[in-house]
């Protein structure tokens, strides 16, 4: 089998970048709605602190925002986020396939530990990995395990079907 070819759900097809990154797109799409409704059934934060992207909200804006205004802006940053990332995810799943180890959960995990264990602390948008509450911690490790599942099942299944 020539090294463009890969095996996908019994059908062989040919390596696309732009089909990877549509599969991812629409994955991570559906894969933040999965997210965010985990969320709301075992939220992260239970005593007022902040949600991340509300606080990327007030330090791009240089001041607090309210009301309609705040969540379109966090709305925005959370949902571009989970799409750009779903999308960036179908492309590498496209060229190696080991990326999409444990269906998805490798990623998934992956994805909390660089974002709320690591890159979020380091940009003030967060508490620092040691700061977080035992239920923050858990809290995001399975809605990232929720987010990166679901994101290579619909990426699997669309590319598929690409």
């Amino acid at each position: 089998m020539s090294e463009a070819l890969q095996v996908t759900d019994s059908r062989t097809t040919e390596k696309s970048l732009m089909k990877g990154l549509l599969a991812g797109l629409i994955a991570g799409a559906v894969a933040t709605a999965a997210k965010s409704l985990a969320e709301r059934v075992y939220p992260p934060r239970t005593h007022g602190e902040p949600e991340p992207p509300d606080v990327l909200v007030e330090k791009i804006a240089g001041r607090e925002l309210s009301g309609p205004a705040r969540a379109l802006a966090a709305g925005t940053i959370h949902w571009g986020f989970g799409v750009a990332t779903g999308a960036a995810y179908g492309a590498l799943a496209e060229y190696f396939p080991a990326a999409t180890a444990k269906d998805g959960a490798s990623f998934g995990l992956t994805l909390a530990a660089l974002t709320h264990e690591t890159a979020l602390p380091a940009l003030g948008l967060g508490a620092e990995a040691d700061d977080q509450t035992p239920r923050e911690h858990t809290s995001e490790m399975a809605s990232h395990l929720v987010f990166g599942v679901v994101t290579e099942t619909v990426r699997r299944f669309v590319r598929k079907h690409l």
